[in-house]
C-alpha cells in the first residue's frame, strides 16, 4: 500500500499524519502471539512493527527511500503517546515503545488528528497588498501645465497643434507619488514576496500554509541586499550571531585537517568531540532555524522536491521569509553539513551509524520541526535537509525573477504621471472591466476616435474671428491637402464653403495718370546732317 501522494496544500501536515496512520492500521499484520503463558489475538510484536512500517514508508511517495529504521522508531514512540497503538495491557502514553518482542495492538479506534478551526481568510483583509497609484501629490501650482492663449495665433503654434491633431489641449496636473518610505519599501518586498510564493507552490490562496501576519517585510530586504560575496548574511547586531567558539569549531570541522585555527591540541577522537560540541548548540536552540511559523510551507515544498527547478525557487522565496540570524545560522549549517558528507581526509564520526546519515540524524530536527509533538517532522526534516544540503549553494541566492519585479513596481511607482482635467484617468479608483468588441466595430471606433479631433480643429478653425482672413485662408488649404475626407464632409458644396469662408476681396488698379512735363511739347524739327 504506497498510498496517495499528498500535493501543496492547506493543513498538509496534519494530512501527511492521517494518512500514514490509516494505513499503518489497514496493513499491519495482525495474529496471535503468546506471552506469560497466555495468547492475545490480533496482536503483533514491536520489532514487527518496526519492519512493516519503515517499508511501507520507503515506499510512500510522500517519505521516500531515505527514511531509516531509527526515524521508523521514533514515529511509532510518537503513535504510543498519541494513543494510535497500546501494549496488550491498554498501556499508552507514558511507555516507550520498544523495539522487540513487546507486544502490541491496536485500541478500537485510532484517533485521527483534526484540522484548525480558525475561519479563512476569506476578505483577504490582512494579506498584504500592493502599494499603487492610490496615494499621489500635485505638484506645485508654478509646475502645473495650462494652455497658452494668445491674442494671435502664430503660425509655429498652430503647426505644432496641427500636427499632433488633438484639438483643444485642457488643462492638465502633473502628478507623482509621495516620497516612498523605507517601511513602504518593505511592505511591497513583503507583498510581492509573498504573492510570488504563493504562484510557486501553485496554491489559489496561503490559508492554512502562511499567515502573512508572520512576514517581516524588513527582514527579506535584508536577506537580500546585506549579504557578503559568497552570499552569507551579514547581521547589524553582532549579539545575535553565533559564539566564536562554535564558529571556530564549524570552520575546524568544514576545513580538516587543515581548520585548527586555534591550534588546539588533536588527539584520538578530537573530531567527534567537535562536531558534538557543534551539535549542543544547534540543539539547544528554542525552535528550529525554519521558524515554528514556516512549517507549513517548508513542509508544502517537500511535495514538489521532484520537480528540482521549482522546488529550488520555493525553497530560495521561503528562506527569504526567515529572521536574518536564523539564515546565516542556517547558511553556515548546510555548508557545514555539505563539506562534513564530501570530506575523504575525515576519519569515521561514528562506528556504527555512516558520517552521512549521522549529519542528518543530528542536525535535521535542528533545522525543520513542529511545535505540535505529535507530527511527523523527523521523517520529513530528513528528507528536506537532505535536499537543501545538496543545494545550498542556490537555494540561497534571491530569485532574480521576483527582484527585478520588486524594482520595475518601485520605478513605476517613483515615475511622474500627466492627469488631464475631466479625464476618466483615476489612479485611486480600480480598474474598470472591458468588454469584447467585433473587428467591424473596433475600425468604426477607430476612425470615430481619430476624425473627430479634426472636426474640432476645423471648426476652431473656422470660428477664430482674430485671425485674418487671409491666414485663415491659407491655413484652410494646407488642411484641405492634408485631410481631404473631412474638409469635403464639412463643406461639400461650394456655397457651403462660401457662407464660411470670407472671399477674396480683388483690388482695383489706380488710373493711368499723365504728369506735368517740365518741358513743353515742341513738335520734332529736322536737322540737318552732314554727309562725307
Amino acid at each position: 500500500m504506497d498510498g496517495r501522494v499528498i500535493g501543496p496544500g492547506p493543513y498538509r501536515a496534519t494530512k501527511l499524519w492521517n494518512e500514514t496512520i490509516k494505513l499503518f492500521r489497514g496493513g499491519m499484520p495482525l495474529r496471535r502471539h503468546w506471552a506469560h503463558f497466555r495468547y492475545y489475538d490480533w496482536s503483533f510484536t514491536g520489532s514487527e512493527a518496526v519492519d512493516y512500517l519503515h517499508e511501507l514508508l520507503r515506499r510512500n511517495h510522500n517519505f521516500g527511500p531515505e527514511v531509516t529504521r531509527y526515524q521508523t522508531l521514533q514515529l511509532l514512540k510518537k503513535f504510543l503517546k498519541a494513543h494510535v497503538v497500546e501494549d496488550i495491557k491498554g498501556r499508552h502514553g507514558t511507555e516507550d515503545f520498544e523495539d522487540n518482542s513487546h507486544l502490541y495492538r491496536f485500541p478500537t479506534l485510532s484517533p485521527l488528528k483534526s484540522f484548525p478551526t480558525r475561519p479563512l481568510l476569506r476578505d483577504r483583509s490582512d494579506l498584504p497588498r500592493l502599494i499603487r497609484w492610490d496615494d499621489y501629490e500635485e505638484l506645485p501650482q508654478r509646475e502645473n501645465i495650462a494652455p497658452l492663449k494668445s491674442a494671435v495665433m502664430t503660425s509655429d503654434l498652430w503647426n505644432k497643434r496641427h500636427s499632433v491633431a488633438i484639438g483643444d489641449v485642457h488643462e492638465c496636473k502633473l502628478i507623482r507619488r509621495k516620497e516612498i518610505t523605507t517601511k513602504q519599501v518593505d511592505h511591497i518586498w513583503k507583498s510581492m514576496t509573498v504573492a510570488h510564493l504563493q504562484r510557486v507552490l501553485g496554491l489559489m490562496s496561503l490559508d492554512g500554509v502562511l499567515n502573512p501576519a508572520y512576514v517581516n517585510g524588513k527582514h527579506i530586504v535584508h536577506n537580500v541586499f546585506n549579504v557578503n560575496k559568497t552570499g552569507i548574511v551579514i547581521l547589524e547586531n553582532k549579539a545575535e550571531d553565533m559564539p566564536y567558539w562554535v564558529v571556530s569549531a564549524m570552520k575546524c570541522l568544514a576545513n580538516w585537517p587543515n581548520g585548527n585555527e586555534s591550534k588546539q591540541p588533536v588527539y584520538p577522537g578530537f573530531e567527534r568531540d567537535v562536531l558534538k560540541t557543534v551539535g549542543d548548540y544547534f540543539q539547544r536552540l528554542k525552535e528550529p532555524l525554519l521558524t515554528y511559523h514556516l512549517y507549513e510551507v517548508f513542509v508544502n515544498i517537500l511535495s514538489l522536491l521532484q520537480e528540482q527547478e521549482v522546488a529550488t525557487e520555493a525553497l530560495q522565496v521561503s528562506c527569504l521569509l526567515l529572521p536574518p540570524p536564523n539564515r546565516r545560522r542556517l547558511q553556515l549549517l548546510l555548508r557545514l553539513m555539505s563539506r562534513v558528507c564530501q570530506n575523504p581526509h575525515l576519519p569515521p564520526l561514528n562506528d556504527a551509524i555512516a558520517t552521512r546519515t549521522l549529519i542528518l540524524q543530528m542536525f535535521s530536527h535542528c533545522v525543520l520541526g513542529s511545535v505540535d509533538e505529535m507530527d511527523l517532522d523527523e521523517l520529513l526534516a530528513t528528507k528536506l535537509v537532505t535536499f537543501m544540503m545538496e543545494h545550498h549553494n542556490i537555494i540561497f541566492q534571491a530569485p532574480s525573477k521576483l527582484r527585478r519585479q520588486v524594482e520595475e513596481h518601485l520605478s513605476h511607482l517613483k515615475r511622474v504621471q500627466i492627469k488631464y482635467a475631466g479625464s476618466d484617468t483615476d489612479f485611486g479608483a480600480s480598474p474598470a472591466f472591458c468588454k469584447q468588441i467585433s473587428r467591424v466595430e473596433s475600425e468604426e471606433q477607430k476612425v470615430i476616435g481619430t476624425q473627430t479631433p479634426l472636426h474640432e480643429l476645423l471648426e476652431g478653425l473656422i470660428a477664430d474671428k482674430e485671425l485674418p482672413a487671409r491666414d485663415k485662408r491659407k491655413r484652410l488649404k494646407q488642411f484641405q491637402r492634408s485631410y481631404p475626407e473631412v474638409y469635403q464632409s464639412r463643406f461639400p458644396t461650394e456655397e457651403s464653403k462660401a457662407a464660411v469662408i470670407p472671399e477674396k476681396t480683388s483690388r482695383l488698379k489706380p488710373p493711368l495718370m499723365f504728369f506735368n512735363l517740365k518741358k513743353s511739347f515742341e513738335p520734332f524739327q529736322r536737322s540737318w546732317s552732314f554727309r562725307a
